[in-house]
């Protein structure tokens, strides 16, 4: 008995009576040191390819890094920018040891605002940070949908503060979207969907052409409100870009929808009218109709009418975007399965109701990433104006350049203005990354 109980002893003593407490992965498998193993040093050849880009890497920065922290920022022209150097110990033919950021706060003015009134730099500002405000609840839907009122009237208050002038033109302006909407609601249900539509379309275009005009000058007779005015020539550098960027982006999303439909409708006419217009636009360049903006545009308008060349070119742009949205939207309608269709109308939904509430939701969801490549393209070709005469930050950084102060700075300049952009263009980027994230459904 003895010996069976000593086995038995020898044997319980290896059985655990009580659970270890939890530790730490090792720190080979996890953390920061498994993010390196998986993705730098997986492998031998993606070892080698890490350290060849970290050597380059290096040596870029070694060699920019201290040109941009040692710039100087406090001189009048680039000849004082060289003296401060000379007198710092640097060297080089040209003074390009050490950055010279001086020229942008020099003309700071000139590249945010062009030739903007200096005691009217804050109508832009203030209408920048409406605008801002203004697209919250459209970008994020958690935000109380009584702000979308807000957003609706931010195109005319912007116009007015920028432009200045009379209130009673961005105002008699909104009417026609007022008239527009009244006669989809009102008159839509007694002559029907599409003749509503067309209507909403058609009647206000016509009293813009041919009623806006004398009833402006009605109003202003009567009741003669409003702020200095400031003529689009004098716009220019950033401001120039987002005011183009901005308005063709605002206005291309609604017409690029409106044509998406239009091409995959059933109507010979609105169809075959839509295939025309998007074929003809995407087959020219952009820099082609800029120059018929500035050229030919005046031509096709009625008798008096005068439109000056920055409307011109917001014009030409948003139908040129329009035209891409358009097939980038046509894109994410095919790519939905026909059931979804019938789903519609097995639900009893008509054309616009199954648009709404069914179709376009799904499309628009797949449509995000071109849609937004589409966008950052259109902020970026506004640049493009320089060639007809408009001074961006492009157009500004040459007339700087041809200064006598300035003359000889160029890397400066380009940095700057490519950083502008590369913020503006990233943020758009990242909200669409975080718009898909947000929408997704399939839990991947």
């Amino acid at each position: 008995m003895s010996e069976i109980h000593s086995e038995t002893a020898l044997q319980t003593a290896y059985v655990r009576t009580e659970m270890l407490a939890e530790q730490a992965p090792p720190v080979t498998v996890s953390g920061p040191i498994k993010w390196v193993r998986e993705n730098l040093f997986s492998s031998i050849p993606n070892a080698v390819m890490t350290i060849v880009s970290v050597y380059f890497i290096y040596v870029v920065l070694a060699a920019i890094l201290p040109w941009m922290l040692n710039g100087i920022w406090d001189a009048g022209s680039l000849a004082e920018c060289r003296e401060i150097r000379d007198a710092r110990g640097g060297s080089g033919e040209h003074g390009h040891d050490v950055a010279c950021w001086a020229v942008l706060v020099d003309r700071w003015d000139q590249l945010m605002f062009g030739f903007y009134p200096s005691e009217l730099y804050w109508r832009p500002i203030l209408a920048f940070t409406l605008f801002l405000a203004a697209i919250l609840p459209v970008l994020y839907d958690n935000l109380p949908r009584k702000l979308l009122i807000l957003t609706a009237a931010m195109p005319f208050i912007c116009f007015w503060l920028l432009w200045g002038g009379s209130i009673w033109a961005p105002t008699l302006v909104a009417l026609g979207f007022v008239l527009g909407w009244a006669v989809m609601k009102f008159a839509g249900p007694t002559v029907g969907a599409m003749t509503g539509t067309i209507l909403a379309i058609v009647l206000p275009i016509f009293y813009w052409l041919f009623a806006l005009g004398p009833l402006l000058d009605v109003f202003n007779s009567v009741a003669p409100i409003g702020i200095q005015a400031v003529a689009s020539r004098e716009f220019g550098g950033f401001l120039l870009a987002f005011v183009i960027g901005a308005s063709g982006i605002i206005l291309s999303m609604p017409l690029g929808v409106i044509l998406a439909l239009g091409r995959q409708s059933d109507l010979f006419i609105i169809n075959k009218f839509s295939v025309i217009f998007i074929e003809v636009i995407r087959g020219v360049p952009l820099i082609v109709w800029l120059f018929t903006a500035q050229l030919l545009l005046g031509y096709f308008l009625p008798p008096g009418s005068n439109f000056d060349l920055m409307v011109r070119v917001i014009i030409m742009v948003t139908l040129f975007s329009a035209a891409y949205i358009a097939e980038v939207i046509r894109g994410g309608l095919a790519a939905l399965p026909r059931g979804q269709y019938e789903g519609a109308d097995s639900l009893g939904l008509n054309y616009w109701q199954s648009m709404q509430l069914i179709i376009l939701p799904q499309a628009l969801k797949i449509s995000i990433p071109g849609i937004v490549s589409s966008f950052i393209g259109l902020f970026k070709d506004t640049v493009l104006v320089v060639f007809i005469g408009l001074f961006d930050p492009i157009g500004f950084s040459n007339a700087i350049r041809a200064d006598t102060d300035w003359n000889g700075i160029y890397w400066e300049l380009f940095i700057f203005i490519g950083l502008c952009f590369f913020i503006c263009c990233f943020g758009m980027s990242r909200y669409s990354q975080w718009l898909e994230r947000k929408l997704a459904t399939d839990h991947r």
